[in-house]
């Protein structure tokens, strides 16, 4: 039976909600990757991210969303269509009567360029102890629980590849840290079953075997939690 695991935060599809904070957490959108693609008639899930986020946003009626990194899938030139997407996704949250606030990742070298709203290396939610980074760089701000992305995290359960949050407790300097799935769904995801920290590009990643994975379950809506990297090795 998996072990229930009570936290002060809800997991709900692929995003984070944190009701001490008010604060919705979505990570890795990629804007932009379809169109980035070399393929000839390439996959665009903008309207997919805009519809499951309005709803999140119905669920949960936060005040602030935060996208820890990787809103956009951008290095030298942003993508045809970004513009149009990202002015769409803000229109979203702005009719939720949300705020939004971006911490930038490693795709986000252009994000300067078609988005003025805020911006911050690493946010500090209003609970005063949880900090959200996209997490390919070590933080700078001290915290009681970090929330990250950059991984893409997956699990793999009877042969099938999930997407999974990741939450490790007092990993990282004594820091909680949860790895958030990617948002999008054209990301197929790292499998964690056989990771070690090694091959994770985080380095809040220090130890992968005591992460739990925890994966969505649609028919009862609620994240079912798995025992830890290091001894699911010996389960799935």
């Amino acid at each position: 039976m998996p072990p229930r695991i009570d936290l002060p935060f809800s997991p709900i599809e692929r995003a984070l909600f944190v009701p001490a904070a008010d604060t919705l957490v979505i990570v890795d959108i990629h804007l932009g990757r379809g169109a980035a693609s070399s393929v000839d008639a390439p996959i665009d899930d903008a309207k997919a991210v805009h519809h499951r986020l309005e709803s999140l946003l119905t669920r949960t009626d936060p005040e602030t969303v935060v996208v820890a990194g990787d809103l956009l899938h951008a290095f030298d030139g942003v993508p045809r269509g970004v513009e149009r997407d990202l002015a769409a996704l803000e229109d979203t949250v702005d009719a939720a009567d949300a705020s939004l606030v971006v911490t930038p990742g490693n795709h986000d070298t252009m994000l300067e360029t078609v988005f003025d709203g805020a911006i911050a290396s690493e946010y500090r939610l209003a609970d005063g102890e949880t900090v959200v980074c996209h997490g390919h760089e070590r933080p700078k701000t001290d915290a009681t629980r970090y929330v990250i992305g950059h991984d893409h995290p997956a699990l793999s359960v009877d042969g099938r590849k999930r997407p999974c949050f990741l939450y490790g407790p007092t990993v990282y300097e004594g820091a909680d840290v949860i790895v958030c799935p990617a948002f999008t769904t054209l990301a197929g995801g790292a499998t964690v079953n056989e990771m070690r920290a090694r091959a994770f590009q985080s380095p809040l990643v220090t130890d992968a075997d005591a992460f739990h994975p925890g994966v969505w379950d649609d028919s009862s809506e609620e994240l079912l939690w798995f025992p830890p990297l290091g001894e699911c090795r010996r389960l799935l």
